[in-house]
């Protein structure tokens, strides 16, 4: 078994990239230890974490920003618990296996695939003849990214199943085109918390850093008295909590508050109900802060320890990027010969 899930490298980390992917990724790791891959070789599952850095150049950055948000999301990734020893964690732009593979696979994708994506139409929005190229071919460079490890399982939510999906039809037509039994058809994994964390201030909006107000969000690098702050002024109602979720129906600010608590502490939403059942937020909040503070806390310190040494942060993507560009390079070769590619 090998999996693989990869992430964009944004600045100012936040509560929704730690709750949304990155915890996620630490229990795969851990859960991954458990897993045989071959049953022949007794060999033990992979998990593969990249940082999407070359998806990232469809939309304009400064060098040093790209950069420095690389090295960040690094600092973050192993400060919440990935291990490089245990899990291969490399940045895509270190590998070029991915660009030349999705270069290949462009003359398999069907330009009719790539025009039924939603999320090129959400992106590009009305201004389609405006959109780089890049953002329309992204999808291809999914699938490369997947195919070129035959990875057997990628952790998709729902934004993602449609690019899955484009990647397994890539690799049906490629072995089907070429006569060869090459890419492994990919099979999803759904988290079993699939958390969605939306806005300190609009419990309809996702938490974003590109949100105006700092106060929308709780950032990996805010302190103890900042997070408690932030929870303090979120916005919520002057209604009391219910007994159950169901009574949070049509209350977007109370639910998402819930929510986070919840899945910090690893409860249900009705569990969390239960206990402030008829308590308002005013009892609510310090109790959120408090959990907050607490998760959090070390994972800030480590992060801020880490992001100071450069160096280091690179030491370890290289070394994740060797065995990336190990693993790659087999399937890669194999995709060259049977297109007739002679390198």
């Amino acid at each position: 078994m090998r999996v693989l899930s990869g992430i964009q490298p944004t600045g100012n980390l936040h509560l929704g990239n730690y709750l949304g992917a990155i915890r996620n990724w630490v229990r795969m790791q851990d859960e991954m230890d458990s897993v045989v891959a071959d049953t022949a070789t007794r060999e033990p599952g992979q998990c593969f974490f990249f940082l999407a850095d070359m998806h990232s150049i469809t939309v304009h950055e400064g060098r040093e920003q790209r950069i420095r948000n690389v090295r960040d999301m690094a600092a973050a990734l192993v400060a919440a618990g990935i291990d490089p020893d245990r899990s291969v964690l490399f940045n895509q732009a270190r590998v070029p296996a991915h660009a030349e593979l999705c270069w290949l696979l462009n003359g398999t994708a069907r330009i009719g695939w790539l025009n039924r994506m939603t999320q090129f139409k959400d992106k590009a929005g009305k201004d389609r003849e405006g959109a780089s190229v890049g953002l329309f071919v992204y999808p291809v460079l999914q699938a490369a990214d997947i195919l070129v490890y035959n990875a057997t399982h990628v952790p998709v939510g729902e934004d993602q199943k449609q690019h899955l999906e484009l990647a397994r039809d890539i690799a049906t037509k490629f072995n089907s085109d070429f006569g060869v039994e090459l890419f492994t058809l990919p099979a999803p994994i759904i988290p079993k918390e699939s958390a969605r964390i939306m806005s300190l201030r609009d419990g309809t909006a996702k938490m974003s850093k590109s949100d105006p107000s700092d106060m929308s969000r709780i950032n990996l690098t805010d302190d103890d008295d900042a997070i408690m702050a932030k929870v303090k002024k979120a916005k919520s109602d002057q209604e009391m909590l219910p007994e159950t979720a169901e009574g949070l129906t049509g209350r977007p600010e109370a639910s998402n508050l819930v929510g986070i608590l919840a899945t910090l502490t690893g409860r249900t939403t009705d569990a969390v109900c239960a206990e402030f059942a008829g308590k308002g937020f005013g009892a609510f909040k310090p109790a959120l802060g408090e959990v907050l503070v607490e998760t959090l806390r070390p994972i800030r310190e480590r992060f801020l320890e880490l992001r100071t040494d450069d160096a280091a942060l690179d030491a370890i993507l290289d070394k994740g990027a060797a065995k990336a560009a190990a693993a790659a390079e087999p399937t890669l070769r194999a995709a060259y010969d049977a297109m007739g590619l002679m390198r």
